[in-house]
């Protein structure tokens, strides 16, 4: 079998992003106070070796909200999409390639799969990874784990690179900054850790809570967690709750929780339930915490008429 020879070569244009720290300045500041030097130039345009070439393949809402804040670090962002974005993109500073093949010709260090969860298998199909110039990182955004991380290992070249993460905000949550909110990644298969380790610094520098979790042990915990907050909204929208003259502070927590839930797409409640295995048990407890109640509500009335 013949395998293909890769080769990389420097980008003129990145070159001119690239510095040099004044080094005995920067290792005699303390530890944070170097992580906050590093991440300003970051921030301002100017990465510690090279900027990054990333490309994301799907350009939604969410992929948008991403990449605002990778281009105000420097990062050079393509992106393609099903969809036309290429007005959202020139308003973003992002090149928008409506061919997916020419998108994978145009040298990505990273790229992005930030498709829903539902689309994810059929999207993986129609990518012609023959177009990859060298080898690839490939980070997906999904909001389950173990799935994308299956899907992926069968689909790309032995080759490329493959880091699953959850960015567990989005627009409304992340719009006043992603400071202390929770970035979760799993390093499926990495061999180029400098390109890894450049990406994960983009979180980092915006301030994120960076945790590193398997696959599986983030899709329990997000079945848990994730999975019945978006149930218990979606049944609070079924029940039509509305707001009243009287209302209290934790009613008025499930009304913002009604909301916020409907806000997002019933498929990507769909893709949670569907593409997370641990999220059925979850279902069957919630039903059965239910009953419970009931029945404990059924005998104190029984309990009142005797």
């Amino acid at each position: 079998m013949n395998r293909r020879k890769w080769g990389r070569e420097r980008d003129p244009s990145m070159q001119a992003a690239e510095f040099q720290i004044d080094t005995p300045n920067i290792f005699s500041l303390s530890l944070s106070h170097r992580m906050e030097a590093i991440c300003a130039a970051s921030s301002s345009s100017i990465s510690i070796t090279r900027v990054l070439r990333i490309g994301m393949i799907g350009f939604g809402s969410f992929a948008q909200f991403l990449a605002k804040a990778i281009v105000k670090q420097g990062h050079v962002v393509r992106a393609t999409s099903r969809t036309d974005y290429t007005e959202e993109s020139l308003q973003l500073g992002v090149s928008f390639f409506r061919e997916i093949g020419e998108f994978l010709e145009a040298d990505n260090d990273v790229v992005m799969i930030c498709t829903s969860i539902i689309s994810l298998t059929e999207v993986v199909k129609t990518i012609p990874f023959g177009h990859l110039k060298h080898p690839t990182l490939f980070v997906d955004v999904l909001s389950v784990k173990e799935h994308p991380r299956q899907v992926l290992l069968e689909a790309l070249p032995e080759d490329t690179d493959l880091l699953c993460t959850h960015p567990m905000f989005g627009p409304e949550s992340g719009k006043d900054g992603w400071k202390d909110l929770t970035f979760m990644y799993d390093r499926v298969r990495i061999r180029d850790e400098g390109i890894c380790s450049r990406f994960l610094k983009i979180f980092e520098c915006e301030g994120c809570r960076m945790l590193e979790m398997s696959c599986k042990e983030h899709d329990k915990l997000a079945a848990k967690s994730q999975f019945v907050t978006h149930t218990i909204g979606r049944v609070l929208a079924e029940m039509r709750i509305e707001s009243t003259c009287i209302n209290t502070k934790n009613y008025s927590t499930l009304l913002q929780l009604k909301e916020n839930t409907v806000e997002d797409s019933f498929d990507l409640f769909s893709g949670l339930f569907t593409h997370n295995r641990f999220a059925k048990q979850e279902l069957k407890n919630l039903e059965t915490a239910l009953e419970k109640v009931k029945w404990r509500l059924q005998e104190r009335v029984n309990e009142e008429h005797l």
